[in-house]
């Protein structure tokens, strides 16, 4: 029911902020040229909505620390 309500608030285009979480917006991109990595032919990217996820501080950190605490594990296994 949470997913469906954050789902729903994004397609409106609203912003939505768990809090020690993330904000989750909806952005809008213009049209641009882009390029083709194969052939280096230029083709139009059309315009486009986008979600931006962005993570929160208190996120961040705590994937840190389990990042660090798994390295010092991994380093103390013979």
């Amino acid at each position: 029911m949470v997913i469906d309500e954050v789902c729903g608030a994004i397609v409106r285009g609203d912003s939505v902020k768990l809090s020690s979480f993330a904000t989750f917006q909806v952005r809008d991109k213009k049209e641009r040229i882009g390029r083709n990595p194969k052939t280096g032919e230029e083709v139009p990217i059309s315009p486009r909505r986008v979600m931006t996820f962005k993570a929160s501080n208190v996120l961040k950190n705590r994937v840190l620390k389990g990042h660090l605490a798994r390295k010092g594990k991994a380093k103390a296994r013979p």
